[in-house]
Order: C-alpha cells, then structure tokens, then sequence
C-alpha cells in the first residue's frame, strides 16, 4: 500500500511523517510539518505543467546552444570562434577522440536525452499509464544522474579563459552559446525537480483529481 492511500506524506525539509486529516485530503493538498513547520504536500501541484514547461523553454534555448559559438579565440593571427559541433570535430580531426567523444556525449547526447526522457515520463503520466512504473523510476533517477554532466562545455570554456588569461598569450572570451547551453542546463534542472516521480505509481483517477 501507498503512503498516500493512508493519508501519508513527506516533510521535504526534515522528512517527518505527517498525516493528513481526511476531511483536508478532499479540499486542499497540503498539511504543516508538526516538527519545522514546512508545508508538506501529497503531490507537487502543477506538477506535470511546470514540468512541461521548462521542458519546452529548455528545447528553445538548445538550439541557439548549439548555433551559436561556445566561444571566441582571440591570437595575433586572428579571431577564430567556435560552436559545441566545431569543437567536438576538432577534438576528433586532431587525433584527441577522447576529449571529443566525452564533449559530445556530455554536451549534445546528454541533454537530449534529458529531454526526452522528461517529455516521456510527462506523456505517460498524462495518459494515465500503469505498467513499467519501475522501469519510468529507474529513467527519472537516470535524469538526476546524467545531469551534472551536463556542465562539461561551462566548465572547459571557464577553464580555458583563466589558463589563457594567466599566459597572457591569447584572449578567450565565452560566447552566446555558452550563455543558452547554461540555460539549457538550468531549465532541465528545474523540470527534473518540478516532476513528481510519485505520480507514475498513482491511478489515471489521480492524475485528473
């Protein structure tokens, strides 16, 4: 039986148990924490809209992401810029297969990935579906996972502006890209913390309640 066919829900700030009344169970879908006094909710409201949403506006911001260069490289020869594509044939054209291999899982599988999986686990949760709920967990628990991955472009690009600030030799400077592919991992962020993983284990009445 489900925590929520007793009534049970879980403080997200010290995880006590709280039971909710019956009579406020049909009215409203949130009690106070008797221990810290947070309010503790049975379902996240909202929960497959807010998703959705920063799903979509994630989708929006990878395309210029990808369009956009990462960054500028600025030499006495001149000024070369680069997109997250670019650089991975780079990687691969000069013989470094593995730094290529992982900027391209990280920063273009990755959060594609990402994506679809969330825009799945909405779908099936919105059709009311009742089968593979453990395998619909183990996806939602892959988002968390992969997630912090999802930053190896920010973090190469940050790297190799201070190293080449501190030569002296050259001048780095992030681009447009780098500034969408950050809000392409912050969006995808917060619709994995926006979708409640609780509802694929609930009935299709539950979903609408």
């Amino acid at each position: 039986m489900r925590a929520v066919d007793r009534n049970l829900g879980s403080c997200p700030v010290c995880h006590q148990l709280v039971r909710f009344p019956k009579q406020r169970r049909a009215q409203e879908n949130y009690a106070l924490c008797p221990r810290c006094g947070s309010e503790v909710t049975l379902r996240k409201p909202a929960s497959l809209q807010n998703t959705l949403a920063l799903v979509i506006a994630s989708i929006i911001f990878y395309v210029p992401a990808n369009l956009l260069p990462m960054m500028h490289v600025h030499t006495f020869a001149g000024t070369q810029s680069d997109t997250i594509m670019s650089g991975v044939l780079y990687f691969l054209e000069t013989g470094s297969y593995l730094i290529g291999f992982v900027i391209f899982v990280a920063s273009i599988f990755v959060p594609i990935l990402k994506m679809l999986i969330l825009l799945y686990l909405v779908y099936s949760v919105h059709r009311g579906q009742t089968t593979r709920q453990k395998e619909r967990r183990r996806l939602y628990l892959l988002t968390e996972v992969i997630g912090r991955w999802s930053m190896v472009d920010v973090y190469v690009v940050s790297i190799m502006i201070a190293l080449v600030h501190f030569g002296g030799l050259s001048e780095i400077r992030a681009g447009m890209g780098a500034l969408f592919f950050l809000l392409v991992v912050i969006f995808t962020m917060l619709a994995a913390m926006a979708f409640d993983p609780r509802l694929i284990w609930d009935t299709p009445k539950e979903h609408h309640a």
